[in-house]
């Protein structure tokens, strides 16, 4: 059998095979603490005793024992990070806290507050938005779950009494979250995970009950492999852990193919310096700019677990861009020794590629050094990144109505390339027929939509993309009404320098490409674009968004409008 086929049929074999239950590995049967690990050890000891600052320490206080934020308000997160922290301390011969009385003593201060603030239903607030709330209860008991774990079985004296306390708040949470209700669709897997970890702990079958009733309802799972909230940084990284965990815990190995199928997809969604594509998410990651480090551990868990280099190449990717990160989910890797072991030899990443997401509404194409991101449904509808070099965002628009700023739902396949197509109407009416008349003369009771449209105009946009040698093009022609002003956008990202621009007055960091062609470098990247037009110096059009807080580069001029621009 050839090994293509044979790693095929065994990837095959793995995704319906029982789970191993790698948490019971004991030390003895892989090599001692790796350097990476202790080096996590080592940072999180600094997070740990950073966290100790925020503890209020007075025993007469009603907040003894809790911990503030950077807002000075008292919280049961902060609270359980000082747990979920000092028990990676604590149980770590390689940290300056193992063993410690001290540590533990504050770290029941901070149970026993968890407990004491805790609802009669069991849940927890998030005291910036959610109150009662079973969710974050759900991403509380999900790692101090892995924080009892280390701790019983550490060699810590004295370590019952904090046991008992931390139980105790995980039992009454297990109640709301074995009855509780949800807001999002990660928050289902936040709350399957929290009650596999508890079953785990504590078997009660109403936990597996509870579990079973929200994994019926199927996992939202794209045909691209993207989850329902597009969340690159924040949610689909979570979901892949959460479903890992939920995997593990109610032994269900074919939800791993939803985790495949999603870092599969992810594989297209990094830039050349390591970041991940946010254009798409309908989160608050939108657009923001983040490395990989969060989806470290699935990728790590998951070459292990299949031998699959290519997972292993990515852990390699992200430990050379994201670096100490990874240091936040240093409990999964104390928790499960199995992924002490070196992952496979890596395989290439896909650094070459031109791949569509349309359930995402985006297309990806890189080539080695440099990338482009083509976006539907976003008023940024296109990106391209060079090294360390990013233009961030490109957008178009016009004094159309004050409705001119350009957005598309559709991102089409041509022969040639890719094209966004925008059609806008702006009319005029003319009075209100007379049996519609209102009396009183209320404006609000005769509305436009009983009236006759005259002076009716339509802008129409359209925008050309194509892959160039070495670079992307793209033309934008808007036909229809005359005369009407347009601006076009370059953002890039802050810290580089400008060449071939004219300044625009008054701006701080707002330039026109006039002719010819323009530059943007940053340290050894340059990203070279042209050629400019420039027939206005208005940029900031009636009825477009603001301007981002970026160096941006103009492009200006009126309809009939056609120009094409190149970037490489």
């Amino acid at each position: 059998m050839e090994r293509r086929e044979f790693v095929k049929k065994t990837a095959a074999a793995l995704c319906v095979a029982p789970l191993t239950d790698f948490s019971n590995i004991t030390l003895k049967a892989v090599e001692v603490m790796p350097d990476w690990l202790i080096n996590l050890v080592k940072l999180n000891d600094i997070g740990v005793e950073n966290l100790r600052s925020f503890q209020v320490k007075d025993s007469e206080s009603k907040d003894f024992g809790g911990l503030k934020d950077n807002f000075d308000i008292l919280n049961p997160h902060s609270t359980a990070a000082l747990i979920q922290w000092g028990a990676c301390s604590l149980s770590s011969p390689r940290s300056q806290f193992y063993r410690s009385g001290e540590l533990l003593n504050d770290m029941n201060s901070a149970a026993n507050y968890l407990v004491k603030t805790q609802h009669s239903d069991g849940t927890i607030d998030l005291l910036s938005t959610n109150f009662h709330s079973t969710p974050d209860t759900g991403f509380l008991v999900k790692r101090l779950t892995m924080a009892y774990t280390l701790i019983e079985k550490s060699d810590t004296p004295a370590k019952e009494k904090m046991l008992d306390n931390l139980k105790s708040f995980l039992i009454r949470a297990g109640e709301a979250l074995s009855t509780g209700g949800i807001h999002t669709p990660n928050h289902r897997w936040v709350v399957c995970a929290a009650l596999a970890r508890l079953y785990k702990l504590w078997p009660d079958p109403k936990y597996k009950a509870r579990a079973e009733n929200w994994l019926s309802e199927h996992i939202d799972m794209d045909d691209d492999g993207q989850f329902n909230e597009k969340s690159t940084f924040i949610y689909s990284s979570l979901s892949d852990r959460l479903l890992i965990t939920i995997a593990n815990g109610f032994n269900k190995p074919a939800l791993l193919d939803f985790v495949r199928r999603n870092l599969d997809m992810t594989l297209y969604y990094v830039h050349p310096n390591g970041e991940i594509v946010t254009d798409a998410s309908g989160r608050q990651d939108k657009a923001i700019v983040g490395t990989m480090e969060n989806y470290y551990y699935p990728y790590r868990y998951m070459a292990i677990h299949d031998q699959n280099g290519i997972y292993a190449g990515m852990c390699n990717l992200i430990e050379k861009t994201a670096g100490n990160k990874i240091s936040g989910f240093l409990d999964y890797f104390l928790t499960d020794v199995s992924l002490w072991r070196p992952p496979p030899i890596s395989d290439k990443l896909p650094v070459t590629y031109v791949k569509a997401f349309p359930n995402s509404g985006i297309v990806r194409v890189r080539r080695e050094n440099w990338d482009s991101t083509l976006i539907a449904k976003n008023p940024v509808w296109f990106t391209f990144m060079k090294g360390d070099a990013v233009l961030q965002g490109m957008r178009f628009a016009s004094s159309f109505f004050g409705k001119g700023q350009f957005q598309t739902d559709a991102l089409k396949k041509t022969d040639h390339g890719w094209v966004l197509v925008q059609r806008l109407q702006g009319s005029y009416f003319q009075p209100i027929s007379k049996e519609k008349i209102s009396q009183d003369g209320d404006w609000e009771k005769m509305p436009k939509s009983d009236r006759r449209q005259s002076e009716i105009q339509i802008l129409e946009t359209k925008i050309f993309i194509k892959e160039i040698e070495g670079g992307m093009e793209i033309e934008i022609v808007t036909t229809g009404t005359e005369r009407v002003p347009v601006a076009w956008e370059l953002i890039f990202r802050q810290g580089g320098k400008f060449a071939g621009l004219t300044k625009l007055e008054n701006s701080v960091d707002s330039w026109l490409l006039k002719e010819n062609h323009g530059s943007y470098t940053y340290d050894k990247n340059t990203i070279a674009f042209g050629p400019g037009i420039a027939l206005h110096k208005n940029t900031a059009l009636r009825g477009a968004l603001p301007p981002v807080d970026a160096p941006t580069v103009y492009l200006t001029g009126f309809t009939p409008f056609r120009h094409l621009l190149r970037l490489y």
